[in-house]
């Protein structure tokens, strides 16, 4: 079941495309992965879905309905980003107070574990945080109001890596116990390779990639060995990136099964993160080649306006 639907969606800042005829789902109970650069279109897309902006053509979907200015959609969404803003004259406590209102499903003793894991001081001012302390406030918040549908614009990004796998171990625990549609954009895709179960990939506001994890790591190799037995392997299949010393040549290939082999040839599995950047690169030398270059309209253009 899908929980959020994008079908044909653009959105236009003057000239310029921040997102692109863009048409994807997030499943019931997944853990989604919506991946990119920045300036690629990803918060902009978030923005959209949870109502934040009007798409500018194309339909959006939130548990069927259309969500902007709509609080039924609203109160099941939890959308926490690193730029969150919190007015002045709150306390860290008065943030996560003000959470328990909003979420239904809001869960103070488990708020308040992390509050002590997390040691966020409660009575400091917000304004006075520091970039880690205002990190954990944001996840505090979102792993805590268990909303169904929560979206994390990479808020951890202000923690120490102590800190942001402890926000990976949580997420993972409460989310075997609690499951709901989770979606993590981040371009630290090393550390949540394995806990994305299915990856949007956005580059110049277009979807690139759209699949399992575990579908898209199977689909792609890298080979390598003598220069015309690479060759003859690759034919056919897209070659995301290539390497060539001397008589010797290194090739990530898409759309070949990972279990494939052959006695001359060295094959081994991609990283998701090699897949990611990788194939994002192959898409700019394919707009590059049709004249669509970061300038032209097709493009984010101006900004990070992601």
């Amino acid at each position: 079941m899908s929980v959020v639907s994008l079908q044909g969606v653009t959105k236009r800042y003057g000239e310029t495309r921040a997102v692109d005829d863009v048409s994807f789902d997030l499943h019931e109970n997944r853990i989604h992965g919506l991946l990119g650069r920045n300036g690629a279109g990803k918060s902009t897309a978030m923005r959209m879905l949870t109502g934040q902006e009007v798409p500018t053509s194309g339909r959006i979907r939130v548990f069927g309905e259309n969500p902007y200015e709509n609080a039924d959609v609203l109160q099941r969404v939890c959308f926490i980003k690193e730029s969150q803003r919190y007015p002045d004259i709150f306390i860290a406590r008065h943030a996560l107070e003000a959470a328990a209102m909003v979420f239904p499903n809001w869960d103070q003793d488990f708020a308040d574990r992390l509050v002590d894991e997390f040691r966020l001081p409660l009575k400091q001012r917000v304004r006075k945080l520091s970039r880690g302390q205002l990190s954990s406030v944001g996840v505090i918040i979102g792993l805590a109001a268990r909303a169904p549908l929560t979206l994390f614009d990479e808020p951890y990004l202000g923690l120490d890596a102590v800190a942001r796998q402890a926000f990976y171990d949580h997420l993972i625990a409460d989310y075997a116990e609690h499951p709901r549609t989770i979606v993590l954009s981040t371009h630290l895709i090393d550390e949540v390779a394995d806990i994305i179960e299915h990856v949007t990939v956005i580059d110049r506001g277009r979807i690139v990639m759209d699949d399992s994890s575990e579908n898209l790591r199977s689909q792609a190799v890298t080979v390598s060995g003598p220069t015309k037995a690479v060759e003859q392997f690759s034919d056919g299949h897209d070659v995301l990136h290539r390497e060539d010393l001397g008589g010797f040549t290194r090739v990530l290939l898409a759309g070949v099964p990972s279990e494939r082999e052959t006695a001359s040839l060295q094959v081994e599995p991609v990283s998701l993160q090699q897949l990611v950047v990788r194939t994002t690169q192959f898409h700019d030398a394919e707009l590059a080649g049709a004249g669509n270059g970061p300038g032209n309209s097709n493009g984010t253009g101006k900004g990070d306006r992601s």
